[in-house]
């Protein structure tokens, strides 16, 4: 007589096959058939909101390069979450978010904790959602999940699972499939497109980060060198895609219509490569392209190429397009050599003895360690990261990709954790305003019990900096709750079980920081700055 395996023990071990060991998760009542009898071989990452957990999965499966599992509770749960499966998707992160649903036998009378539309409530904001008709297709709809989320463009899925379906006897094993992450241009077009860039008198290239997410950062150089083009960063990245202490990079182009219109005036061709044409943030009318300059766009996201308002598109993988189109193109030889930009840095005169956000970020140019990875999430001081902090090498700054906030202070976390994953040691840095640190500010329990060494270095300038640069920007007087006095944040850190201490100087900050490092222990640092109008 044959004996019966569980969906539960045949999911498990589909997940073992597919190196899905590691869930991040909050856990309610309706997953409790799905956890039961935790197996050793795996481990559950506890955030202690929803909104954290996705922000570390994400973090988790951008640094190992592989999909993560989030296991949510029902609706309440997944609503919670929704905020950072916003920057997931929007991010290309491959993710599977799970949330239990009722038993089976209560659903006809919309139970307490049911989902009343599961499949819908995640959307538009994963690829694919799915409830399935029976228990026991529930390991092929996690194989199926996971197929859509690495597959191009990668991004989250949502599986809702009845509670009673983990018991439920199951012949395994599960079908293991194996399916392809990446797919070249069309090289026909690609040909058109190299001749239209060899062609061009004063080519612009901005690499996004799907060049970033594809390893395609050394490309992308060979690429820029050959064309001796200027290379420009997108607006907002979330990951950077090219070397910003190369000669031949020239700063953001701008987030505007305004600003990047006037930004690529005088380029007669801009190749925009893993990269949305454009993705505007205030706006500021102006021309999206001046006479004279074209565009080519390159995309592994149909939606994306479909979206961009100027422009020819073509899809294909970043890296291969790049190592592909570098082959193609002509030698940019005979052009002229795009002029560095300015790398000039000044520091504003402090008037009342608090530090400038400028005054930050140098001090932290000084103790910047080796190898340090960089998350991002203080929105108004990003143009003095980029200033006093470049990038220099991939895989090294991570910010949201959605626009909330929330995101850094978990997703720092899941970098850290994936670093451990894959045997990595990496300084994880995360620089947050104290806006957005309250967020996710039960994620540093989470960094503190599985002791990952991170420092967050805070900036406490007690109001929504960015928010009142747009109230002058729109001109909006007398907006409410964008001051935020009476945070004492290192108290809150330390009663989540972090070391933590507040600074008012440079000396001091620079001192601590190195502490921080040495101690190999999640740390707080607290550092008062002046508010600054953010440029945008």
């Amino acid at each position: 007589m044959t004996v019966k395996s569980s969906v539960q023990s045949v999911t498990y071990d589909l997940l073992r096959s597919l190196r899905m060991t590691t869930i991040f998760g909050n856990p309610g009542s309706t997953e409790e058939t799905f956890l039961k009898n935790f197996p050793d071989d795996f481990t559950y990452v506890l955030g202690l909101q929803e909104a954290s957990v996705i922000a570390m999965a994400d973090a988790f499966a951008q640094t190992t390069r592989r999909p993560a599992l989030v296991n949510l509770h029902s609706s309440a749960g997944l609503g919670n979450s929704i905020g950072n499966l916003v920057a997931a998707y929007h991010g290309h992160t491959p993710l599977i978010v799970m949330a239990g649903q009722q038993h089976r036998e209560l659903l006809i009378g919309d139970p307490y904790l049911s989902n009343r539309d599961a499949v819908a409530m995640p959307r538009p904001w994963v690829k694919w959602s799915y409830e399935p008709a029976r228990a026991e297709a529930v390991p092929e709809a996690f194989m199926r999940a996971y197929a859509m989320a690495v597959q191009p463009p990668a991004g989250p899925v949502f599986l809702s699972v009845p509670l009673d379906d983990w018991d439920q006897p199951l012949e395994g094993p599960a079908v293991v499939r194996d399916v392809s992450t990446r797919y070249a241009p069309d090289l026909e077009r690609l040909r058109i497109f190299a001749e239209r860039i060899t062609a061009s008198r004063r080519p612009a290239l901005i690499l996004g980060p799907d060049v970033d997410r594809a390893r395609g950062w050394g490309a992308g150089v060979a690429l820029a060198e050959k064309m001796r083009a200027a290379v420009y960063a997108p607006p907002l990245p979330d990951r950077a895609a090219f070397p910003e202490d190369h000669p031949l990079f020239q700063g953001s182009v701008g987030m505007s219509v305004k600003a990047i219109g006037e930004r690529l005036a005088g380029h007669d061709l801009v190749v925009v490569i893993g990269a949305e044409v454009f993705r505007y943030y205030p706006y500021v009318p102006g021309e999206i392209l001046s006479a004279g300059t074209e565009l080519l766009q390159i995309t592994d996201d149909p939606t994306v190429a479909a979206a961009a308002r100027v422009g020819d598109s073509l899809l294909g993988d970043a890296r291969l397009s790049i190592e592909l189109l570098t082959g193609l193109v002509g030698d940019g030889g005979g052009r002229e050599m795009p002029k560095p930009m300015s790398r000039r840095r000044s520091l504003p005169q402090t008037s009342n003895g608090t530090l400038t956000p400028g005054e930050v970020y140098a001090a932290l140019s000084e103790v910047r360690p080796e190898h340090a990875v960089f998350v991002n999430e203080s929105t108004s001081t990003m143009t003095q990261h980029a200033e006093w902090l470049p990038t220099v090498e991939p895989d090294s700054m991570f910010a949201t990709a959605s626009g909330g906030i929330g995101w850094a202070a978990p997703a720092a976390v899941g970098v850290a954790l994936g670093d451990r994953d894959r045997g990595v040691s990496r300084p994880v840095i995360g620089l947050i305003g104290d806006g957005s640190f309250q967020y996710s500010v039960q994620s540093l329990w989470t960094a503190v019990q599985h002791d990952v060494p991170i420092v967050y270095v805070v900036m406490r300038n007690h109001e929504y900096s960015i928010l009142k640069s747009f109230a002058d920007l729109e001109q909006t007087p007398g907006v409410p709750g964008l001051d935020l006095p009476g945070l004492d944040i290192a108290s809150m850190a330390r009663g989540l079980g972090c070391h933590a201490v507040d600074v008012t100087s440079a000396g001091d900050l620079e001192k601590e920081f190195r502490l921080a490092l040495e101690s190999g222990a999640t740390t707080v640092i607290v550092v008062t700055t002046q508010p600054e109008k953010a440029a945008l």
